[in-house]
């Protein structure tokens, strides 16, 4: 049985198309700018799927410098006795990252807990350096301390979608970021 089809519209638009094109360019031609001044010719670009991945595509039609791409995905889980929680990587990179300069770009940063594994993982590979940009900043929920190179938004506490974000994998597809606010699109899911 297929889950019921939420309504089109799941909330108020908190970012719109073309506030988001914008900021995007801006974010790129501030990555092409710090890149240039550093002569560095040559990134990898790393994306952790799956809701930074039109972020991703739009930013990096920005960019000026070569580039390689690559991806990983996670997961988040409990132990048994549900006391334990933790990350594993799901997709790990294609390539190897070693003495190579790394652009990580994701959707959203909330507690920053997944992403500090995730900067773990990656610094253990021994990278050059490892620049972290995002769309979207929940700094407000930041538990754990992360330094942001490239920022596009400071976002609030609400459950937001589209652009890649999504809401039991519904709605990633619409242009513009959402407020989920309407309990009624959520029970259509649920």
């Amino acid at each position: 049985m297929s889950p019921r089809r939420p309504p089109e519209v799941p909330g108020p638009v908190l970012l719109d198309e073309a506030e988001i094109a914008r900021r995007v360019g801006e974010l790129g031609e501030d990555i092409n700018e710090y890149y240039h001044g550093e002569r560095i010719d040559e990134i990898t670009v790393v994306s952790v799927l799956k809701g930074g991945f039109i972020f991703l595509a739009d930013l990096i039609r920005h960019l000026r410098v070569d580039l390689r791409l690559d991806f990983m995905a996670i997961s988040s889980y409990h132990d048994a006795d549900d006391r334990t929680r933790g990350v594993r990587i799901v997709k790990d990179l294609s390539e190897s990252i070693y003495r190579r300069h790394v652009l990580l770009v994701e959707d959203i940063i909330d507690t920053g807990l997944t992403l500090s594994f995730i900067l773990r993982n990656l610094r253990d590979r021994e990278p050059a350096d490892i620049r972290l940009c995002t769309l979207l900043d929940r700094a407000a929920r930041r538990i754990a301390p992360l330094e942001l190179h490239h920022r596009g938004f400071e976002v609030g506490d609400e459950y937001l979608v589209g652009y890649g974000l999504d809401y039991r994998q519904f709605w990633r597809n619409l242009p513009s970021i959402h407020v989920l606010e309407d309990e009624r699109a959520v029970e259509a899911i649920s």
